[in-house]
């Protein structure tokens, strides 16, 4: 009895087994070979996958004992059953909502740049108003004022006017195009 029950044993336990197997192998940036019941990180390219799971084996739930056969690989573009649909190329994206989430991130991503853009646009704009409008201020011939470090008025003097002068055609020259 003991001689019927331990090949059943061996067959059942080998049986439930399967889906807990590999099912992506994929190298890494150094050549050295992965394999995971999970799909590689993002980072690896599709040309370094060497190996995805099949439709049929992503249809078993996980920790069933029934697992279908899986079927060799067909080359791309090559029917592996009369009739049935071609393998997909190892270039397309694995999962369409992986696609749709990825297209969705750099729309995202393109919509923050120009936004801030657009914000470093507008501050250049107001930088290049205010420094026209300073310019014109020193070049008016006013007397102007200013507070010193105590918090005392001081008239700017002939030098102070020339270097704000200075100063204000910088940043005119550089937010002003």
């Amino acid at each position: 009895m003991r001689l019927v029950a331990l090949p059943l044993l061996l067959t059942v336990a080998l049986w439930s087994a399967l889906p807990a197997w590999a099912q992506y192998r994929w190298k890494d940036a150094s050549g050295q070979v992965h394999a995971s019941d999970l799909p590689p990180p993002r980072e690896i390219p599709d040309k370094d996958i060497l190996q995805r799971p099949s439709r049929d084996a992503r249809a078993v739930p996980p920790g069933s004992i029934a697992s279908p056969a899986v079927a060799p690989r067909a080359a791309p573009g090559k029917a592996t059953v009369a009739g049935a649909a071609p393998a997909r190329p190892a270039s397309g994206p694995v999962d369409p909502e992986l696609a749709v989430r990825r297209q969705q991130a750099d729309a995202d991503a393109r919509a923050r740049a120009r936004g801030d853009e657009e914000r470093q646009a507008a501050l250049r704009a107001d930088n290049c108003q205010r420094a026209r409008a300073q310019l014109a201020n020193l070049a008016s011939g006013q007397r102007l004022v200013r507070l010193n470090a105590q918090g005392e008025q001081v008239v700017l003097d002939e030098a102070a006017r020339n270097n704000d002068a200075q100063a204000a055609r910088q940043v005119i020259a550089s937010d002003c195009r």
